[in-house]
């Protein structure tokens, strides 16, 4: 177990309380951790997943569950399928080595061809989906590998209801994905602590603590995705429906949708609010 003369090293890096009560919460409600645990996190090097990472590192300091923290980033080698330059990627990644030496939590970088595979051998008219999968394998193997049974992913609530209007519209089901995932055949739970947590705070946070070492995706189908469709739809319906998305998160919860049911548990009714609710609107 990490210890206190370790994280007594850890850097600090803005206000995170800011996520701290959506983490908390979300980690309570769906009981997400158990003492002894070894988590990996899901580094990406985007805005959420270092939002994630930040959050964790932080609130393992006074979690009454103690637990271990790993971090994971998968480089899916876009300059082999010529969308970036490798040494600008190999210093975004040595970058991202030093942040996560200031949290005291150990890096493991994994290297692929998924890049290479999708665009160029493939030639996959819906990238994404293939990429999601081939990450997603990527990513459980090097979690299993580093012992740990527990993997922690950086999708939020805007997240959430996203996917759950996009299995809607395109598949015609109810569904989305789980805050609490059990994989059986990997032997690996999947959680997602940012749950609870809007999008717009995890960018105000980002926007407002110094140090981050955000990667710019060179992914050439990045912002031109069907995600981004239903992101810029929901967005223009809530000029007119106040609150829908929260509405639809709410409905979720209680026709326990995927998991998201909490049972006798109280539904997090503030969700969305924060102290600084006037700063992140105006911010926006």
């Amino acid at each position: 177990m990490q210890n206190s003369t370790d994280l007594s090293q850890m850097t600090h890096y803005g206000n995170v309380r800011r996520l701290l009560s959506f983490v908390r919460r979300a980690l309570d409600d769906y009981d997400m951790i158990e003492d002894g645990d070894r988590i990996a996190v899901g580094v990406s090097g985007g805005k959420d997943s270092l939002a994630l990472l930040c959050a964790m590192a932080e609130i393992r300091l006074f979690y009454p569950k103690k637990f271990e923290l790993f971090a994971i980033h998968l480089d899916p080698g876009f300059y082999n399928a010529g969308f970036c330059e490798k040494a600008e990627t190999e210093k975004q990644i040595n970058e991202l080595r030093s942040f996560c030496d200031s949290l005291c939590v150990p890096l493991t970088v994994v290297e692929t061809s998924i890049a290479e595979i999708v665009f160029k051998v493939r030639r996959e008219e819906n990238p994404c989906s293939l990429c999601s999968r081939m990450r997603r394998g990527a990513l459980h193997n090097a979690a299993k590998e580093l012992d740990c049974n527990k993997m922690a992913l950086g999708h939020h609530f805007d997240d959430a209801v996203e996917t759950f209007v996009m299995n809607l519209f395109n598949e015609g089901r109810i569904g989305s994905f789980s805050p609490v995932t059990y994989l059986d055949r990997r032997d690996i739970t999947i959680i997602r602590p940012l749950i609870y947590c809007p999008e717009k705070s995890v960018r105000y946070y980002v926007n407002h603590a110094e140090g981050l070492p955000i990667m710019a995706s060179p992914c050439p189908a990045d912002r031109d995705s069907e995600r981004q469709r239903v992101k810029d739809l929901l967005y223009n319906l809530e000029k007119d429906y106040d609150g829908l998305k929260h509405r639809i998160f709410g409905a979720m919860q209680r026709a326990d949708i995927d998991g998201f049911g909490l049972g006798d548990k109280k539904p997090y009714k503030d969700m969305g609010k924060t102290p600084f609710a006037e700063e992140i609107t105006n911010e926006d």
